[in-house]
């Protein structure tokens, strides 16, 4: 059963021609997503990313959304994408992209998250 549950973990992510691509979208290069390390993300739902150097994660949702921290761990994949590996046992791949001119989070299911400009530059 577990390894029933690895395999349809690992197949459910996406590859880099799988994407929900919109007209503009220019996925972010290895180094790019590199340079996220160490930002907060804040997201238009004021839910907040944290990608931290040897692949800690965290995000914290808005207290609209009930408030509290996940916790866990990333990598990024050849193809740019992020893959995270929450505690509680979920997983899931992500994409950024550049879209006109704004930096945009795309989940495996095409859901699309722009994040906020970061105010403080």
């Amino acid at each position: 059963m577990r390894y029933l549950l690895i395999f349809l973990l690992a197949s459910g992510s996406v590859s880099a021609a799988e994407w929900s691509l919109r007209d503009g979208d220019v996925p972010l290069t290895r180094a790019e997503v590199g340079a996220l390390e160490g930002r907060v993300l804040t997201f238009y739902d004021d839910g907040q990313s944290r990608y931290s150097a040897g692949g800690a994660y965290s995000y914290t949702y808005s207290a609209e959304n009930g408030g509290g921290t996940a916790f866990g761990t990333f990598e990024v994949t050849n193809d740019g994408s992020v893959c995270t590996e929450f505690r509680n046992g979920f997983h899931r791949c992500d994409l950024f992209v550049h879209s006109n001119g704004r930096l945009v989070l795309i989940n495996e299911k095409g859901e699309r998250y722009p994040v906020r400009p970061d105010e403080t530059h």
